[in-house]
This record gives C-alpha cells, sequence and structure tokens, in this order.
C-alpha cells in the first residue's frame, strides 16, 4: 500500500519567506592600463557602428550640436576650422569636415569628424584632459545630407600630408563599447603600436584613396576670397 503525506494547508505555505539577503557588492572593473577613457561623446544618447564596412572607424551618431570631448588626455595635434570637401572632387583630406586630432598620453592618436564647429581655445599645441569638450557634432565633409554623427578613428602620428593614415587604421567599436559602459581603462595603446609596427609608420594608401578631377573653374571678375586657415599643425612631421 502507499501513502500520500500531505502537504502544509495554504496558511502555512504562504507564512514561509525567503531569507532576506545582503545588498550585492559592486566590484570595480580590473583596471587594465594606466590611462582612464572618456567615451567621446558626452551627454547625449548615442548609437555607433560595431562592424568594418570600409574602413577601421566608426561613425557615431548623435544630435547636432552635442559634444565631442577628448576621450584621453593629450596634446592637441591638428584642427581643421573649414569644411573644404565637395563631392565634385571628393578630396581625400577633406572628407572628414572640420576635425580635431589629440595625440593621447597613451602615444594613440584619436580623430574627431564632421564637427560643426571647435570649441573656442582649441588649437595645435594645447593640453586637454579626458572628457574636455573640443567640438560639436554636425554633418561637415562627406556627411553633408546626412544625420549628425561624429566620425571617430584611432591611428597613430604622422604629419597631414598623410590623410589616409590619420583618417583611421585600428578598429575602434571594442575600446567604446568599455568606456562607454564597462572599463574605462582599456587602452588601444598595444593596438596600435603592435599595428604601426607591421605596417610601419607611414604606410601606402591602398582604399578610397584618389580624388575626383576637379572641374575647370569659370573666370570671374570678383577678387578671390582669402581662405580661412584649413590644417594646422605644430609639427613638421611628414
Amino acid at each position: 500500500m502507499t501513502a500520500t503525506i500531505p502537504g502544509p494547508p495554504p496558511s502555512t505555505q504562504a507564512a514561509v519567506r525567503a531569507p532576506e539577503g545582503d545588498d550585492p557588492v559592486r566590484v570595480p572593473p580590473p583596471k587594465l592600463s594606466k590611462y582612464t577613457y572618456a567615451f567621446p561623446v558626452d551627454g547625449c544618447k548615442v548609437t555607433y557602428q560595431r562592424q568594418l564596412l570600409v574602413l577601421p572607424k566608426t561613425t557615431i551618431w548623435a544630435a547636432k550640436g552635442c559634444s565631442f570631448v577628448a576621450p584621453v588626455g593629450g596634446v592637441v595635434d591638428e584642427v581643421n576650422i573649414q569644411n573644404r570637401w565637395t563631392p565634385a572632387t571628393d578630396a581625400g583630406a577633406h572628407r572628414e569636415g572640420r576635425f580635431v586630432t589629440v595625440i593621447g598620453d597613451d602615444g594613440v592618436r584619436y580623430l574627431g569628424g564632421h564637427l560643426d564647429s571647435v570649441a573656442n581655445g582649441i588649437r595645435p599645441g594645447v593640453r586637454v584632459e579626458a572628457g574636455r569638450q573640443l567640438g560639436r557634432i554636425g554633418n561637415t565633409g562627406n556627411a553633408r545630407g546626412t544625420a549628425p554623427n561624429l566620425y571617430f578613428a584611432i591611428s597613430w602620428k604622422t604629419g597631414p600630408a598623410l590623410w589616409w593614415v590619420r583618417r583611421g587604421m585600428v578598429k575602434p567599436w571594442d575600446y567604446l563599447d568599455a568606456w562607454l559602459s564597462g572599463n574605462p581603462t582599456l587602452s588601444p595603446r598595444q593596438e596600435t603600436l603592435a599595428l604601426r609596427g607591421r605596417v610601419g609608420e607611414t604606410p601606402p594608401c591602398t582604399v578610397l584613396c584618389a580624388s575626383k578631377k576637379a572641374p575647370t573653374p569659370r573666370k570671374t571678375k570678383q577678387a578671390d576670397r582669402k581662405d580661412e586657415p584649413f590644417t594646422l599643425n605644430p609639427t613638421d612631421t611628414p
């Protein structure tokens, strides 16, 4: 014969409560480098590309006027306050429109392009700390006709003539993920130096290199306007 043992009455079941535990302990992420980074867009909702399309850079989508900030402490290297890009020529050096580059204390160069404007006081040789505003997001350069965004790229220092290095050599999205919501000490220094060692400091351009032939300008009686400063650089590096 099989006996069935009845369970506790409903009143007894309701009285049983799980023991209360302690509050969870928040453990800070491990320190992966001696550098502390900031996500390059401050105070705005963002989305960004996490895959290689054509170039190893990313597009960070954010509202026009949002702040582009220094991702790490360093020195401003190049400042371009003029938007010279036109679809007629599609010159490679002009595609990022208005931009600022910073040579970080980690030895890495960071570019923020398609800017609507450059912040006051930002010029070559100026010392900046992580999080300092460098400019405001827009859609200059070949981002004309798109939603506002920040062209963000990681590379190493060269002179302005090697614009194809400046526009991006190291895939940035793993670092952006860490700086945004994970570990602000994850550094691209080792990956950047390793890549520079493999391809050389001044590698040739291999993707999207050629510009279009400039159309012949029409003669005009008006005096030519003096151009604003284009790219300023505190060094003579080729």
